[in-house]
């Protein structure tokens, strides 16, 4: 064969390669589904599959994990026959009690990550966030009576969240209170912590072009299949009531992929007493909200991680955070400050459209 015929046939094997590529490409197609009753909101799943029959099913696998990971992490509501956090609340403090692998796992895992956290997110804090849930619930049916949990009560509560009366049998996946009036809260951490359960299940699945977006926490699988290196993820104006496409309620859009997103706000879940607005992220420290910030956005990958460092890095001084951020791998930030002033991280600035960053 002539040098000629070899290139020829070199450039026509590339041709139809890049053709088959191609159509596998174009054969994916863009779906989404959205479905309500765990976490306390609305959960969107998109990703590229190859017919909508494909993605349905993997996206009622995706609602099945969802729905048993919120039952189990329920400290609110009880289930016939699954020892979930509920139970776990009122009944470690008896004796040892068997749990789910995941409730264990998420369990243990908050353990070991408080101390990284300075302490900030303490998973047994559950005896003080109760009153300020109680004092929410209440403001919620009665605005006009709305008022403060007791500080003597916060106090008193704040005597039994002690992490470390928590013991773990990891052989037999049970856990047990020294302290019998201590609890457990896991909501600084369970919606990322399942939505990195499902993303892992996603990942293998065949499916693993996608995102998923759980109220504030985003996980993102690879880059979507049309075109784009990474999908774009508007952060919410604090002073914004709802989030619209094209609107001016984002403060700016960060381009991901293989990467989480998890904000924590001041803006979500509060109450007000006497014109003055509280919310739900509490100091361990004065146990009362932290005013330190408007909101926090961390980036990385484990969306369970993400949303402990949320919590973690809105509850210190901006100095403090940035400086906590800036120590650890692979993790970045984006703050708004309370006099709406935007803050990020050399590694935020590189995804952030503000600063020039695409999806294409």
């Amino acid at each position: 064969m002539s040098k000629l015929n070899r290139a020829v046939s070199v450039l026509l094997l590339m041709a139809l390669l890049l053709s088959f590529s191609l159509a596998g490409t174009a054969e994916m197609h863009k779906y989404s589904y959205m479905f309500f009753g765990t976490f306390d909101t609305a959960i969107t799943l998109i990703g590229f599959a190859a017919s909508q029959q494909e993605f349905d099913e993997v996206a009622l696998e995706v609602e099945t994990r969802f729905t048993q990971l919120h039952k189990q992490f329920n400290q609110y509501y009880p289930y016939e026959g699954l020892n979930n956090l509920y139970y776990l609340n009122r009944h470690a403090g008896e004796g040892p009690v068997k749990v789910p692998d995941e409730l264990f796992g998420l369990i243990a895992w908050a353990k070991e990550e408080q101390q990284r956290t300075h302490g900030r997110v303490n998973i047994a804090l559950g005896a003080v966030l109760a009153l300020w849930h109680e004092a929410r619930e209440d403001a919620s049916a009665n605005p006009d009576q709305a008022k403060l949990p007791d500080m003597s009560k916060l106090e008193e509560a704040r005597q039994h969240t002690d992490i470390m009366d928590v013991v773990l049998d990891e052989e037999n996946k049970t856990v047990f209170f020294r302290d019998p009036k201590l609890r457990l809260d896991v909501g600084a951490v369970a919606k990322g912590y399942a939505a990195e359960l499902v993303a892992q299940y996603l990942l293998q699945s065949g499916m693993d072009s996608f995102i998923i977006n759980a109220g504030g926490n985003v996980r993102t699988g690879h880059a979507p299949l049309d075109g784009r290196s990474a999908w774009g993820i508007g952060i919410q104006d604090p002073d914004a009531t709802l989030v619209l496409p094209g609107g001016d309620d984002v403060m700016d859009v960060l381009y991901l992929a293989d990467e989480s997103f998890v904000t924590s706000g001041d803006y979500q879940r509060y109450f007000t007493v006497e014109g003055q607005r509280y919310h739900h992220l509490i100091s361990p420290d004065t146990l009362m909200p932290a005013n330190f910030m408007r909101s926090v956005t961390i980036i990385t990958q484990d969306s369970g991680y993400a949303d402990l460092l949320s919590t973690a890095v809105f509850l210190m001084p901006y100095e403090e955070g940035r400086a906590y951020v800036d120590s650890l791998e692979g993790v970045e930030a984006f703050w708004i400050l309370n006099d709406r002033s935007v803050h990020m991280t050399k590694g935020a600035e590189k995804v952030a459209h503000s600063m020039g960053a695409t999806a294409r």
